[in-house]
């Protein structure tokens, strides 16, 4: 039997890989992504430089009052000093859900009709007015509200607590039939801050319908859907993520909101889920209120506003880390990413 020949080797392929292309920056290249990245680290290093100020400022007052900081209804930063956020922080956040409740239906509609039903002639005059209230300075609403709104929003009032009574939250029914005992509700400063919000949660929504993929527009068209049909199984399931992403933006900025708020309300500090009673508050209104009556860097009572104003730092940024997290894992978020 002949024995076999010796084995060939048969010599290595190279893979077959993509050339990597360098292309050297050009110094204006360098310069400017330089600026651009100084410009992206500065907003976190201002907002670290806000956070540690307001936590510095604000040891004092969490020293002396430790955990009760949370839970006191009182505000007094007078000898005997005993105060605490346990009220105007529930009504801060009762002003910014009323207003989500009317905002969000309001700046949905407004951007389906602006996306999907305006005719072209005036959707551009639409989003200008939209960008034009966003525009409008706090104390234009907060005046508004107070000499032309509240007013007339009393009668309104009186319905709700005499026929949703029923409602916990619209439970307040007076002997008296006077109108004037529901004003300065925390109801009219959740509508008027309301306003404020809905160009916000209106903008960033059309923005997210509008790039719904027209593919499957045209296809649910073919399939025989009618308009809102096609709006209901392709438009707000794309735009979900968006949408949700907007209205939590919103709310950071019902949060915040300080000169309209502070227009409105009397200050109190014991608190009542009833929206309809007379007297409200929020953390941002107490700090603009008092805030001039302790030019003293060092007292007991500007720390306490500062302490008030480092949790209200929280929730927002909170708020709108969560916001713009919704957004990126969104399938719009990820289409414009």
């Amino acid at each position: 039997m002949a024995s076999e020949g010796p084995t060939r080797v048969m010599p290595a392929v190279p893979e077959d890989r993509p050339r990597v292309i360098v292309a050297q920056p050009s110094t204006g290249d360098k310069i400017f992504r330089g600026v651009l990245r100084a410009s992206a680290l500065s907003v976190f290093i201002i907002t670290g430089l806000i956070l540690v100020f307001l936590i510095i400022r604000a040891l004092k007052a969490f020293k002396f009052m430790g955990f009760g900081f949370l839970t006191t209804q009182s505000w007094i930063t007078i000898d005997p000093q005993h105060f605490g956020i346990a009220a105007i922080l529930p009504f801060g956040v009762m002003i910014a859900l009323i207003a989500m409740v009317i905002a969000i239906p309001t700046g949905i509609g407004i951007a389906l009709y602006i996306s999907e039903y305006a005719p072209t002639s005036l959707q551009r005059p639409l989003i200008s007015l939209i960008d034009l209230m966003a525009a409008i300075p706090s104390i234009i609403y907060g005046l508004w509200g107070l000499l032309f709104l509240e007013p007339r929003i009393l009668g309104f009032e009186s319905w709700l607590g005499r026929h949703l009574g029923f409602i916990p939250f619209f439970n307040f029914r007076l002997s008296s039939s006077l109108a004037s005992n529901y004003a300065n509700s925390t109801f009219i400063a959740g509508v008027v801050v309301s306003l404020m919000v809905i160009p916000i949660i209106t903008s960033l929504s059309r923005q997210v319908f509008s790039q719904a993929p027209q593919g499957e527009r045209e296809g649910a068209y073919a399939l025989g859907s009618t308009r809102w049909g096609m709006i209901r199984s392709v438009v707000l399931p794309f735009g979900k993520g968006g949408v949700i992403g907007a209205t939590m933006l919103g709310l950071g900025r019902a949060l915040g909101e300080t000169i309209a708020i502070t227009l409105i309300i009397v200050p109190v500090f014991h608190f009542n889920f009833h929206v309809l009673e007379f007297g409200s508050n929020s953390i941002a209104a107490t700090i603009a209120l008092d805030f001039a009556s302790f030019p003293d860097p060092g007292s007991m009572g500007l720390s306490a506003l500062m302490a008030a104003g480092l949790v209200l730092f929280a929730m927002t940024l909170i708020v709108n880390m969560l916001g713009a997290m919704v957004i990126g894992r969104s399938r719009s978020g990820l289409s414009t990413g």
